[in-house]
Order: C-alpha cells, then structure tokens, then sequence
C-alpha cells in the first residue's frame, strides 16, 4: 500500500454520485471549461492526470483527442475509465511518480491535494514530470470554506459521504509551486456558494443565477472555491 491513497476515495462510484444529477453536472461543466480553455495553448498535448480515476478531466481531454494518462493507487482506480480508448491507466504512488522528468506536456490533478496529507511532496512530483503545465485545485481558507470545521456536522448530514479536507492560503499552494521553477499562469474561483448548497439547491439555472451575481461583484474572485491554478514552467 502506497503512503498517500486518497484516490481510491475520489474514483469510487460512491464519490461520482456528489457529481450526479443536474446540479453536479454543471459544476463539473464549469470546471471542464476553465481548463479546457487553457489547454488551448497546448493542443495534443500529453496528459498526466495524477488521481483522475474520477474522470471528471480525463474523459473529456481523451474525447478531444489528447493521449491521456492517469495514474492511480490502486487498480480499482481505473475502472471508471475501461471504455476510453485514449486513456492509458497505471497504478503508482502519487507522491513518487512511476515516469522521467518532463515525460508530459501538461499534468493535472484535481480533487486529490486537500486530501494529501503530504501535499508539498505531490506538487513537487506534479511538476517534476510536468514539460509545460501543472493545472490543480485547491479549497482556500479565503472563502466561505473558513466555516466547514463547524459546519462539518451538518455538511455529512446533508450529502452522507463527505469527509474532512484541508483548507489552503494562496501563498501556501504558489510558495510550493515556486520551489519547483512553476509560477502562476491563471487562476480561477470556481464557485461563492458552498458547493453542498447547489447540490441541495440542485437547479442549474437557480446556481448559475446566484453565481453570475456573486462574479459580476468580484466576491468570487476575492473569496470563491474550490480555485483552479494554471501553473507553468519558467
């Protein structure tokens, strides 16, 4: 068993149900397009997606044509990812990755950093092997998210398969990426509301409304989360 597995959580049928339904597919719609916009820069491209049993970025990149690799912890990992013929999946440690220096156009890694608890050593690994790009996201502590300790109680109640996650300043995530020669290339609040409230609310159209609000005001910008990070190689 590798030392970091959080993976096996996030790839499971269980963790897909958060992203079922109306309300989860339109958060999963908005986080596709933000990356898939900043891959334009990039087509082609080799992908590592590090965790992405999900699929939640993988699919999407290998139906556009991008040979996709993800690696997960465990073999379990790559069962949601069978029917992809672009997708190549293999098992490793996240926090000591199985491929070269630069073996990789572009590497992501979404859902996995909050649930690592050693998360400086994983975004050394993501830009190790990264030639270009190393896309994540993160939940900061500059958001509503500040509240979720307290809130957890009531959170489980709601969604039933939740679990703990680690908050992030800003400077903790960039400081790590800058030890690594990666600076920031874009940045991007996904969502003001908490995340639990769309599903509960589970109207896109309602969600994009009171969202559409929240960005126009520049809340989303200042607190918003989860944020993805668009990093590249100096």
């Amino acid at each position: 068993m590798y030392p970091e597995t959080a993976d096996i959580e996030t790839s499971s049928a269980d963790y897909a149900k958060r992203f079922s339904g109306p309300a989860g597919e339109w958060m999963l719609k908005i986080q596709e397009q933000i990356v898939t916009d900043w891959m334009k820069s990039l087509p082609n491209a080799t992908i590592l997606d590090v965790g992405g049993g999900h699929g939640q970025l993988a699919i999407p990149f290998a139906r556009l044509g991008h040979p996709v690799t993800v690696l997960g912890s465990d073999a379990t990992c790559g069962l949601r990812l069978q029917n992809e013929k672009y997708i190549t999946f293999k098992t490793g440690n996240v926090i000591d990755l199985p491929f070269p220096d630069k073996s990789f156009d572009a590497v992501m890694c979404i859902r996995l950093i909050p649930h690592c608890t050693r998360w400086p050593e994983l975004i050394g690994q993501l830009c190790r092997v990264a030639r270009q790009l190393v896309i994540v996201d993160y939940p900061t502590i500059q958001s509503i998210n500040v509240f979720s300790s307290s809130m957890f109680g009531l959170k489980k109640k709601l969604e039933g398969n939740t679990r703990p996650f680690t908050l992030f300043k800003h400077s903790e995530i960039m400081n790590e990426f800058q030890k690594n020669n990666f600076e920031k290339e874009s940045c991007r609040a996904q969502f003001f509301l908490p995340m639990v409230l769309h599903r509960k609310l589970n109207s896109p159209a309602l969600s994009s409304c009171l969202e559409g609000l929240f960005r126009m005001t520049g809340l989303t910008a200042l607190f918003g989360s989860p944020v993805l990070l668009e990093m590249k190689r100096q």
